[in-house]
């Protein structure tokens, strides 16, 4: 009997040790968050408002640390953005004049994976590098981040074009020196449809048919909608490859979505 009580001390001791310990940490962590978010209120602003990519990736990362629970890997997905969409509406009616916006949700493929095997402090090394790969290429092209989570991107445009045009200079940066990215491969989906002003109905749709458009893509690919397909048409150095028919999840019918060419061109000696 003696000793049942012992170990049953003992066992409580451990228990209020461990719970200490995860409020100290808890504590630890938000403290982190509180600083970062001061930080990115006080850092002078830069190109509309954007915080640098350093500051907005270890808030990040923290963010997740604290919502996801201790030994979360930092990841974000193309679902968790249309999501936020969906609540935040943000105004994408302001980007076009014509009252069509492109959308474009991009991510990295296995970001779980290879968090675990660079570990933290070399994934959030590499998600800043990459973020201000995407960004650069993104504003190049002349197009808007909306939103930024972890690895993964909503972009808008107001040119199909320029879209495809930002996704291949991504492709192509990261094929032709995979060491220096730690062999990420991106996933890209385009879609072409109403902005916001026409009615959130016609918002929340064109979102989310970007999302599921993205969420088809393979690492190093870019799809992209038949709307985009068409609005491609006489852009002569975007070629497109046979379309897949897929069913998309929550939407009625298939759809076809074609992959771009990312591969260089080959210059013929003969012309």
């Amino acid at each position: 009997m003696t000793l049942w009580i012992i170990a049953a001390g003992v066992e409580l001791a451990v228990i209020v040790a461990l719970g200490v310990l995860l409020i100290v940490s808890r504590k630890k962590l938000k403290n982190t968050r509180a600083a970062l978010e001061r930080a990115r209120a006080d850092t002078p602003r830069r190109r509309r408002g954007l915080v640098p990519l350093a500051v907005r990736t270890a808030f990040n990362a923290t963010d997740s640390l604290i919502q996801k629970g201790f030994g979360a890997t930092v990841r974000n997905s193309v679902e968790d953005l249309a999501g936020w969409a969906q609540v935040e509406r943000p105004d994408l009616a302001r980007i076009t004049a014509d009252g069509d916006v492109v959308v474009v949700f991009s991510d990295i493929e296995g970001s779980t994976a290879r968090n675990q095997e660079l570990g933290d402090r070399g994934w959030l090394k590499l998600l800043e590098k990459h973020n201000r790969m995407i960004t650069k290429q993104v504003v190049d092209h002349g197009g808007h981040v909306i939103k930024n989570q972890g690895d993964g991107f909503m972009i808008a445009f107001s040119d199909p074009t320029e879209a495809v045009r930002s996704g291949i200079a991504v492709q192509e940066a990261l094929r032709e020196n995979p060491e220096k990215w730690s062999g990420i491969r991106v996933r890209m989906g385009v879609h072409v449809g109403s902005s916001v002003r026409r009615g959130d109905d016609l918002f929340g749709l064109n979102v989310a048919m970007a999302a599921r458009v993205a969420s088809q893509a393979d690492g190093g690919e870019i799809l992209v909608s038949e709307p985009v397909r068409q609005a491609l048409r006489g852009a002569h150095d975007i070629d497109l490859g046979t379309p897949r028919e897929v069913e998309l999840k929550g939407m009625r019918g298939s759809f076809a979505l074609y992959p771009v060419d990312c591969a260089p061109r080959t210059v013929n000696e003969n012309t």
